[in-house]
């Protein structure tokens, strides 16, 4: 059999280094999966339960492993469901390509079954590259341009491929005018700023006695040379959410997340600061960062674009945050007085006790925030950590103690629910070898995940550590929106949008075959993690949390206190238990003492 263009379009992908692709089948890729099947296993097929979370694990992978994600779908609803997932990645400047059947050739345009006009779809999610192959010698060049400007510019790349082309002979294409010859192969550039906008930086930083660090995902890899930086001037370190292992939290400067899902001590940071040095970071909410004019800022950045758009910066250096940081590290002086650093380490102390006494409090039956405080000092050497979106990201961002050589995301840009789960499965398919830990909550869980457990059944005996775990907070509200709703509009919960039926996701993981946990006594929560993070299958620990636990913010707004404390006006489903103990809490942000 003559080699198709299905089969060299593996073949092409497989030395770019793709070894994994997350799809669901479809007639639209018929022609595809059958070279796929013919290629003998070089590239790992994953079959998933929905084409949306295809595209959160290739987003996910390529977090997790620097390298392109890959995810695959049909044609018409295949494609259009990988969209979301898609625009996660495209927020959170991740390389991923998309693959898309489409209708025959000689169908387009004909109003024909599943024809839908992918290269508008996907035009937005990846406009860095979307083409339609409709000759075999043009995949050539399709790939390799997709795969290379994914990798060089941290884009959403598509390609779309019609079904009767799939299965057509693939021919190279021919040496005449109008023909493209391309090649394999990236490799990345170093890039530094100019030494006078390096000593530039330095002038600011060196002068500012006040010195406070925010650092996101561009910083993962600079680990070293942030503490090095911080150590020299005094600073204080907060961090992004996408950030969160850029640093260790049990180091006494590191002020953990900053924003609505923040610390204290980040906000007093940024409030009281002189000087900003932001490194890799696209964090969006302005009003956590210090008041225009009141702070000098400098800012690194690998894209020019995300430079000096959350804050009027002073210096802007485009550069790799590991090279740029370690080229500007023998130009700061070291800060002689540490006063500005002893504050932040004080607040930071102070900031935990106050988090476990939170953590600690009673509630009914289990404290959210709990789960999260017992998970920490527990978590295994080398873990990776999910989050989805939500009430439990507050848990994730504020309470979970990452250290040295852990790795934790979540949907940051985009900050969809769903994302969990098939974060957890990209998490173990890249490292297989390393236990994996995922946060949802049950609207989440509702929502898409539950299904996503059916691939874990499926992969998870492949896998050399059976150590997977994802913690269901069940308090059947979709939270995060009810406290919003309380605190940011005034308006008490709406239990037709909010409230969502009880669920036995314990039952449900060991009708599948992995194993179910059960917790709605606080006593236990240790004991359960335990169980779970030495269990010898996957495991799903669901814990009955209190919906009324509030997911206060770092910093409360008179604006915001009014409109919550208007609720003992208007009534609220569960008054008694949400509103004289929140009151006091909110008001308490205000009014230290009272």
């Amino acid at each position: 059999m003559s080699k198709t263009v299905g089969d060299f379009f593996w073949e092409r992908l497989h030395a770019w280094g793709v070894r994994r692709v997350f799809g669901f089948p479809g007639d639209g890729i018929n022609g595809l999966l059958g070279a796929l099947n013919r290629f003998g296993g070089g590239i790992e097929f994953v079959q998933v339960r929905h084409e949306e979370m295809a595209a959160f694990m290739a987003s996910a992978y390529a977090k997790f492993t620097g390298g392109l994600g890959v995810c695959m779908a049909t044609s018409g609803p295949g494609a259009s469901h990988l969209v979301t997932g898609l625009y996660d990645a495209r927020l959170d400047h991740m390389p991923v390509l998309a693959i898309a059947g489409q209708q025959a050739r000689t169908a387009m345009g004909g109003h024909y079954q599943q024809e839908v006009d992918l290269h508008s779809l996907f035009k937005d999610v990846a406009g860095a590259f979307v083409q339609q192959a409709m000759m075999p010698g043009q995949v050539r060049h399709l790939v390799d341009r997709a795969v290379r400007i994914a990798i060089a510019r941290r884009r959403v790349t598509a390609i779309i491929m019609p079904n009767d082309l799939q299965d057509e002979p693939y021919e190279d294409p021919p040496r005449r005018h109008g023909t493209v010859h391309s090649g394999i192969g990236y490799v990345p550039p170093r890039v530094i700023p100019f030494e006078r906008d390096l000593r530039q930086a330095a002038e600011v930083l060196n002068a500012g006695r006040k010195v406070a660090m925010l650092v996101g995902a561009g910083a993962l890899h600079a680990t070293d040379e942030v503490i090095a930086v911080a150590d020299k001037l005094g600073a204080g370190v907060a961090k992004s959410l996408l950030g969160k292992a850029a640093v260790p939290d049990d180091l006494p400067f590191v002020t953990g997340s900053i924003g609505m899902l923040g610390t204290k001590p980040s906000w007093d940071m940024m409030m009281g600061c002189d000087t900003l040095l932001m490194v890799g970071s696209g964090f969006p909410y302005s009003e956590f960062l210090p008041k225009e004019g009141a702070a000098r800022g400098v800012q690194i950045d690998l894209e020019p674009e995300m430079l000096s758009l959350r804050y009027p910066m002073e210096v802007n250096l485009t550069g790799d945050s590991k090279d740029t940081l370690k080229a500007l590290l023998p130009l700061l002086e070291q800060k002689s007085d540490r006063a500005w650093r002893q504050e932040i380490e004080r607040n930071v102390a102070e900031w935990w006790n106050v988090s476990k006494a939170r953590a600690m409090a009673a509630a009914n039956p289990v404290n959210p925030q709990r789960v999260t405080w017992e998970l920490s000092p527990r978590l295994p050497e080398g873990v990776i950590i999910t989050s989805d979106s939500g009430s439990c990201a507050n848990w994730y961002a504020r309470d979970v103690k990452l250290r040295r050589g852990m790795m934790g995301s979540l949907s940051g840009g985009l900050a969809s629910m769903g994302a969990a789960v098939p974060y957890a499965i990209a998490a173990k398919m890249a490292h297989p070898s390393r236990p994996v830990v995922a946060l949802v909550g049950d609207g989440a869980m509702q929502m898409n995940n539950m299904a996503e457990l059916i691939t874990v059944a499926k992969y998870w005996r492949n896998w050399a550590d059976p150590r997977w775990c994802v913690c269901v907070f069940n308090n059947q509200d979709l939270n995060q929106v009810t406290w919003e709703q309380r605190v940011m509009e005034g308006d008490p919960k709406f239990e037709a949008s909010q409230q969502i039926p009880d669920v036995p996701y314990h039952r449900f993981a060991e009708l599948i075959g992995l194993r179910g946990i059960f917790v709605d006594d606080p006593e236990r929560l240790g004991a359960a993690w335990d169980e779970a993070l030495h269990a010898d299958r996957p495991v799903v620990l669901e814990v009955k949390t209190d919906p009324n636990v509030p997911p206060l913010p770092p910093h409360i707004t008179l604006q915001q206190a009014r409109k919550f404390t208007s609720l003992l006006f208007k009534g609220d489903p569960e008054e008694g238990s949400v509103l004289a103990g929140t009151a006091r809490e909110v008001l308490s942000t205000l009014l230290p003492g009272r």
